[in-house]
C-alpha cells in the first residue's frame, strides 16, 4: 500500500474537543491539512471561533466552532445536538477537553478535585457514549470509526507538580479507553489513547514557570528534561492521532500509545 492511502483523513468528519488551543489546535490542523472536515469545542465561545476561522484559513478547509463546556451533562448533550444538527455521522472524535488544579497536598480542595475529575474523566465517557450514534453510523469492519482520547503521562508516572486529581483523572481515562474499546470495537468503533509528554501549551506553561505566555516560556529548559532533547511539535501529536485515525492504525485497539520524547523510558 502506498503512504497516501495508509494514512489518508480526507473526507472525514471529526469533532476535536479543546480544538481551540494547545493539543486540540494541534491535532485539529493536522486533520484539517489532511482534509478532513473539523469541529472544534471549547467553553470560551470567542476563543474557539477564533481559532475555527483561523484554521479554516490557514489550510483551506472546513473548520466549524461548537462551543460547549463538557463538564457537564448539559453542556456534553448541547454540543451533541450541535453536531447531529450539521451532521449525519461522525468518523473521528478526539476526547481532548481537559484541566488541571495545583495545591499543596494539605490544602487541594474538594473543587480542585471534582472539577478535574468531571471534565477528564466524566465528559469523556459521557460524550463518547452520547456520539455512539453518530459514530455507528457510517462504520464498518472495513472502515471503522475511530475516538482517541487524550491521556497523559502523569496518568503512568508520578507527575512532577501537585496535581493530584490530574494524573489520578488521566490513569483513569487511559483505563476507561481499554473499557471502552473492548465494548465498541465490535461495534466498528475503536478506541485508543495518547498519553502526551510536554508540549508547548498554555497548561504547562502555567506549571513550568511560564504563566501561561506561551510564546515566552523557556521550552528550551523543558525539552533538556527529556531523553530526546526537546518537546513535542504539533506534527509529533497529529502525526499520530492520524496513524490512528487512518487505515494504517485500524488494527490497534485499546492501546494508551506514549508521545512523551522518551520521558517514561528515560
Amino acid at each position: 500500500m502506498k503512504i497516501d492511502e495508509l494514512f489518508s483523513v480526507a473526507g472525514k468528519v471529526a469533532l476535536v474537543t479543546g480544538g481551540s488551543r494547545g493539543i486540540g489546535e494541534m491535532i485539529a490542523a493536522g486533520l484539517l491539512a489532511n482534509g478532513a472536515k473539523v469541529y472544534i469545542s471549547s467553553r470560551k465561545a470567542d476563543v474557539c471561533e477564533a481559532t475555527a476561522l483561523r484554521l479554516s484559513e490557514t489550510y483551506g478547509g472546513t473548520c466549524v466552532a461548537l462551543p460547549a463546556d463538557l463538564s457537564n451533562l448539559e453542556g456534553v448533550e448541547h454540543l451533541v445536538s450541535a453536531l447531529s444538527e450539521r451532521e449525519d455521522h461522525l468518523d473521528i472524535l478526539i476526547n481532548n477537553a481537559g484541566v488541571s488544579w495545583g495545591a499543596p497536598f494539605d490544602d487541594f480542595p474538594e473543587k480542585g478535585w471534582d472539577k478535574v475529575m468531571d471534565t477528564n474523566v466524566k465528559g469523556v465517557f459521557f460524550l463518547t457514549q452520547r456520539l455512539v450514534g453518530l459514530l455507528e453510523a457510517s462504520a464498518s469492519a472495513a472502515a471503522p470509526s475511530r475516538v482517541v482520547t487524550i491521556g497523559s503521562i502523569d496518568g503512568i508516572q508520578t507527575p512532577a507538580f501537585e496535581t493530584y486529581s490530574y494524573g489520578t483523572s488521566k490513569a483513569a481515562v487511559h483505563a476507561l479507553t481499554r473499557h471502552m474499546a473492548s465494548t465498541l470495537a465490535r461495534r466498528h468503533i475503536l478506541v485508543n489513547a495518547i498519553a502526551p509528554g510536554p508540549f508547548p501549551t498554555w497548561m504547562l506553561s502555567t506549571g513550568v514557570g511560564g504563566g501561561g505566555d506561551v510564546d515566552n516560556t523557556d521550552w528550551d529548559a523543558v525539552g533538556d528534561r527529556t531523553p530526546v532533547g526537546r518537546v513535542g511539535t504539533a506534527q509529533d501529536i497529529a502525526g499520530l492521532a492520524i496513524f490512528l485515525c487512518s487505515r494504517a492504525g485500524s488494527f490497534t485497539v485499546g492501546e494508551v500509545i506514549s508521545c512523551d520524547g522518551g520521558m517514561i523510558v528515560g
